[in-house]
Protein backbone atom coordinates (compact mmCIF):
# COMPACT_ATOMS: atom_id res chain seq x y z
CA UNK A 1 0.00 0.00 0.00
CA UNK A 2 1.32 3.56 -0.76
CA UNK A 3 1.48 6.13 1.81
CA UNK A 4 1.27 9.74 1.10
CA UNK A 5 3.21 11.79 2.23
CA UNK A 6 0.96 14.33 4.82
CA UNK A 7 1.30 17.55 2.47
CA UNK A 8 -0.14 15.66 -0.48
CA UNK A 9 -2.94 13.92 1.46
CA UNK A 10 -4.04 16.92 3.42
CA UNK A 11 -3.99 18.58 -0.43
CA UNK A 12 -6.07 16.28 -1.80
CA UNK A 13 -8.79 16.07 1.40
CA UNK A 14 -8.70 19.73 0.75
CA UNK A 15 -9.84 19.30 -3.22
CA UNK A 16 -12.39 16.29 -2.60
CA UNK A 17 -13.77 18.85 0.41
CA UNK A 18 -13.82 21.56 -2.12
CA UNK A 19 -15.44 19.62 -4.65
CA UNK A 20 -18.20 18.26 -2.48
CA UNK A 21 -19.12 21.72 -0.93
CA UNK A 22 -19.29 22.70 -4.83
CA UNK A 23 -21.78 19.86 -5.47
CA UNK A 24 -23.87 20.23 -2.70
CA UNK A 25 -23.90 23.85 -3.70
CA UNK A 26 -24.75 23.47 -7.32
CA UNK A 27 -27.51 20.85 -5.66
CA UNK A 28 -29.00 23.56 -3.19
CA UNK A 29 -29.50 25.97 -5.99
CA UNK A 30 -30.92 23.94 -8.29
CA UNK A 31 -33.41 22.58 -5.88
CA UNK A 32 -33.61 26.33 -4.90
CA UNK A 33 -34.28 27.85 -8.62
CA UNK A 34 -37.84 28.15 -9.31
CA UNK A 35 -39.03 27.87 -12.67
CA UNK A 36 -42.00 29.77 -14.44
CA UNK A 37 -43.65 28.38 -17.39
CA UNK A 38 -46.15 30.15 -19.44
CA UNK A 39 -48.48 28.57 -22.01
CA UNK A 40 -51.69 29.68 -23.76
CA UNK A 41 -52.09 32.89 -26.31
CA UNK A 42 -51.08 36.17 -26.37
CA UNK A 43 -51.99 37.27 -23.29
CA UNK A 44 -48.87 35.52 -22.12
CA UNK A 45 -47.17 36.05 -25.35
CA UNK A 46 -47.37 39.66 -26.54
CA UNK A 47 -43.68 40.73 -26.96
CA UNK A 48 -44.50 41.25 -30.96
CA UNK A 49 -47.22 44.24 -29.77
CA UNK A 50 -44.31 46.58 -27.92
CA UNK A 51 -41.20 47.90 -29.32
CA UNK A 52 -39.29 46.40 -26.20
CA UNK A 53 -40.55 42.84 -26.96
CA UNK A 54 -41.61 42.63 -23.10
CA UNK A 55 -44.64 40.08 -22.16
CA UNK A 56 -45.72 38.95 -18.84
CA UNK A 57 -43.25 36.06 -17.78
CA UNK A 58 -40.21 38.30 -18.40
CA UNK A 59 -41.39 40.67 -16.05
CA UNK A 60 -42.37 38.21 -13.67
CA UNK A 61 -38.84 36.76 -13.06
CA UNK A 62 -37.16 40.36 -13.85
CA UNK A 63 -38.84 43.49 -14.13
CA UNK A 64 -37.58 46.05 -16.66
CA UNK A 65 -36.93 48.79 -13.75
CA UNK A 66 -36.35 51.16 -16.40
CA UNK A 67 -39.80 50.74 -17.61
CA UNK A 68 -41.41 49.99 -14.97
CA UNK A 69 -39.66 51.79 -11.84
CA UNK A 70 -42.92 50.76 -9.35
CA UNK A 71 -42.20 46.79 -9.52
CA UNK A 72 -38.61 47.34 -8.47
CA UNK A 73 -37.82 44.44 -6.21
CA UNK A 74 -41.29 42.79 -7.09
CA UNK A 75 -40.02 40.32 -9.50
CA UNK A 76 -38.86 36.33 -8.66
CA UNK A 77 -35.35 37.04 -9.60
CA UNK A 78 -35.31 39.90 -6.16
CA UNK A 79 -35.83 36.77 -3.95
CA UNK A 80 -33.81 34.05 -5.32
CA UNK A 81 -32.71 32.12 -8.16
CA UNK A 82 -35.22 31.67 -11.07
CA UNK A 83 -35.95 31.35 -14.73
CA UNK A 84 -38.78 30.96 -17.65
CA UNK A 85 -39.43 28.71 -19.61
CA UNK A 86 -41.69 30.34 -22.27
CA UNK A 87 -43.88 28.25 -24.78
CA UNK A 88 -47.05 30.73 -24.76
CA UNK A 89 -47.55 31.65 -28.78
CA UNK A 90 -49.82 34.31 -30.01
CA UNK A 91 -53.14 32.95 -31.75
CA UNK A 92 -53.06 29.98 -29.91
CA UNK A 93 -56.39 28.11 -28.87
CA UNK A 94 -57.18 25.41 -26.96
CA UNK A 95 -56.41 22.66 -29.11
CA UNK A 96 -52.90 24.03 -29.52
CA UNK A 97 -51.93 23.45 -25.91
CA UNK A 98 -50.83 20.17 -25.65
CA UNK A 99 -47.91 20.74 -28.41
CA UNK A 100 -46.82 23.99 -25.90
CA UNK A 101 -45.99 21.11 -23.40
CA UNK A 102 -44.51 18.48 -25.92
CA UNK A 103 -41.27 17.50 -24.72
CA UNK A 104 -41.58 19.08 -21.34
CA UNK A 105 -38.91 17.88 -18.43
CA UNK A 106 -39.86 19.26 -14.89
CA UNK A 107 -37.52 19.43 -12.25
CA UNK A 108 -37.54 21.76 -8.89
CA UNK A 109 -39.70 23.88 -8.27
CA UNK A 110 -42.23 25.12 -10.98
CA UNK A 111 -45.20 27.19 -11.22
CA UNK A 112 -47.40 26.83 -14.44
CA UNK A 113 -49.05 30.03 -16.10
CA UNK A 114 -51.71 29.57 -18.58
CA UNK A 115 -54.27 32.65 -20.66
CA UNK A 116 -56.24 30.45 -23.30
CA UNK A 117 -59.92 31.20 -24.70
CA UNK A 118 -59.50 34.24 -26.49
CA UNK A 119 -59.28 32.90 -29.33
CA UNK A 120 -61.03 30.21 -29.19
CA UNK A 121 -64.50 32.91 -28.57
CA UNK A 122 -63.16 35.15 -32.09
CA UNK A 123 -63.20 31.74 -33.98
CA UNK A 124 -66.62 30.83 -33.22
CA UNK A 125 -67.22 30.27 -29.54
CA UNK A 126 -68.21 33.93 -29.15
CA UNK A 127 -71.57 32.95 -30.84
CA UNK A 128 -71.81 29.76 -29.72
CA UNK A 129 -75.64 28.70 -28.91
CA UNK A 130 -74.88 24.75 -28.42
CA UNK A 131 -71.51 22.45 -26.95
CA UNK A 132 -68.92 24.80 -27.87
CA UNK A 133 -67.69 26.13 -24.52
CA UNK A 134 -68.43 22.95 -22.76
CA UNK A 135 -65.87 21.21 -25.48
CA UNK A 136 -63.62 23.54 -24.63
CA UNK A 137 -63.49 23.35 -21.04
CA UNK A 138 -63.40 19.24 -21.48
CA UNK A 139 -59.93 20.08 -23.82
CA UNK A 140 -58.46 22.76 -21.36
CA UNK A 141 -59.50 20.14 -18.35
CA UNK A 142 -57.68 17.39 -19.61
CA UNK A 143 -54.21 19.41 -20.27
CA UNK A 144 -54.19 21.00 -16.99
CA UNK A 145 -54.88 17.04 -15.53
CA UNK A 146 -52.21 15.96 -17.66
CA UNK A 147 -49.84 19.03 -16.92
CA UNK A 148 -46.59 17.83 -14.61
CA UNK A 149 -46.56 21.08 -13.23
CA UNK A 150 -48.02 22.47 -10.26
CA UNK A 151 -49.45 24.50 -8.79
CA UNK A 152 -51.55 26.20 -12.02
CA UNK A 153 -52.39 29.92 -12.27
CA UNK A 154 -55.09 30.04 -15.18
CA UNK A 155 -56.20 33.20 -16.16
CA UNK A 156 -59.68 34.58 -17.40
CA UNK A 157 -60.52 36.01 -20.62
CA UNK A 158 -60.15 39.43 -20.62
CA UNK A 159 -62.87 42.07 -22.55
CA UNK A 160 -61.61 44.36 -25.07
CA UNK A 161 -64.39 46.44 -25.41
CA UNK A 162 -63.96 47.35 -21.51
CA UNK A 163 -68.11 46.43 -21.25
CA UNK A 164 -68.72 49.35 -23.85
CA UNK A 165 -71.04 48.26 -26.29
CA UNK A 166 -70.02 50.66 -28.82
CA UNK A 167 -66.73 49.32 -28.78
CA UNK A 168 -68.17 45.73 -30.13
CA UNK A 169 -66.08 44.75 -32.87
CA UNK A 170 -67.38 41.08 -33.31
CA UNK A 171 -70.29 41.50 -35.59
CA UNK A 172 -71.95 39.56 -32.67
CA UNK A 173 -74.92 40.62 -30.60
CA UNK A 174 -73.36 42.26 -27.52
CA UNK A 175 -76.02 40.55 -25.10
CA UNK A 176 -74.67 36.77 -26.26
CA UNK A 177 -70.96 37.88 -27.03
CA UNK A 178 -70.63 38.49 -22.89
CA UNK A 179 -72.76 35.67 -21.97
CA UNK A 180 -70.32 33.05 -23.86
CA UNK A 181 -67.35 35.17 -22.72
CA UNK A 182 -69.07 34.20 -19.07
CA UNK A 183 -69.74 31.21 -19.87
CA UNK A 184 -66.06 30.60 -20.72
CA UNK A 185 -64.60 32.14 -17.55
CA UNK A 186 -66.84 30.35 -15.41
CA UNK A 187 -65.42 26.72 -17.04
CA UNK A 188 -61.96 28.33 -16.24
CA UNK A 189 -62.66 28.98 -12.81
CA UNK A 190 -63.95 25.71 -12.33
CA UNK A 191 -60.68 23.90 -13.92
CA UNK A 192 -58.73 26.18 -11.86
CA UNK A 193 -60.52 25.74 -8.54
CA UNK A 194 -60.14 22.33 -9.14
CA UNK A 195 -56.02 22.18 -10.00
CA UNK A 196 -54.74 25.58 -8.97
CA UNK A 197 -55.63 28.90 -8.72
CA UNK A 198 -57.92 31.17 -10.89
CA UNK A 199 -56.33 34.85 -11.55
CA UNK A 200 -58.87 37.20 -12.56
CA UNK A 201 -57.66 39.36 -15.75
CA UNK A 202 -61.48 39.82 -16.44
CA UNK A 203 -62.24 42.04 -13.69
CA UNK A 204 -58.65 43.72 -13.30
CA UNK A 205 -59.02 44.76 -17.14
CA UNK A 206 -62.46 46.11 -16.57
CA UNK A 207 -60.89 48.44 -14.13
CA UNK A 208 -58.52 49.63 -17.20
CA UNK A 209 -58.94 51.92 -20.18
CA UNK A 210 -57.65 51.44 -23.51
CA UNK A 211 -54.41 52.26 -23.20
CA UNK A 212 -53.86 48.27 -21.90
CA UNK A 213 -54.40 47.17 -25.51
CA UNK A 214 -52.80 47.10 -29.38
CA UNK A 215 -54.02 46.14 -32.40
CA UNK A 216 -57.87 46.07 -31.18
CA UNK A 217 -57.56 43.07 -28.85
CA UNK A 218 -53.97 42.82 -27.70
CA UNK A 219 -52.16 43.53 -24.74
CA UNK A 220 -50.09 46.63 -25.47
CA UNK A 221 -46.76 47.42 -23.28
CA UNK A 222 -49.07 48.71 -20.72
CA UNK A 223 -51.21 46.01 -20.99
CA UNK A 224 -48.17 43.35 -20.84
CA UNK A 225 -47.78 44.99 -17.65
CA UNK A 226 -51.22 45.15 -15.79
CA UNK A 227 -51.13 41.21 -16.62
CA UNK A 228 -47.83 40.89 -14.75
CA UNK A 229 -49.69 43.01 -12.13
CA UNK A 230 -52.29 40.39 -11.72
CA UNK A 231 -50.30 37.45 -11.56
CA UNK A 232 -47.64 38.53 -9.46
CA UNK A 233 -49.41 38.42 -5.97
CA UNK A 234 -49.80 34.33 -6.26
CA UNK A 235 -47.34 33.89 -8.14
CA UNK A 236 -44.92 35.64 -5.52
CA UNK A 237 -47.12 33.66 -2.57
CA UNK A 238 -46.21 30.33 -4.07
CA UNK A 239 -42.87 30.65 -4.22
CA UNK A 240 -42.56 31.77 -0.03
CA UNK A 241 -43.92 28.87 0.49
Amino acid sequence: MTILPSTRRRFLQAVSGASLLTLLGCNRQEQSMVTLYTFGDSILDCGRYNEYGVHPGQLLVQNDDRLFPEFKGQDLASHGAARLEHRARDGATVAGLPAQAAGLQVGGKAIALITVGGNDLLRGLIADDGTGIDEFANALDVFVQQLPIRPVLLGSVYDPTLGDNRRNFSGVEPKLARANLERMNSAIADIADGYGQLVDLHAHFLQGDSSWFTATIEPSLQGASEVRRAFLPQVMQLTQR
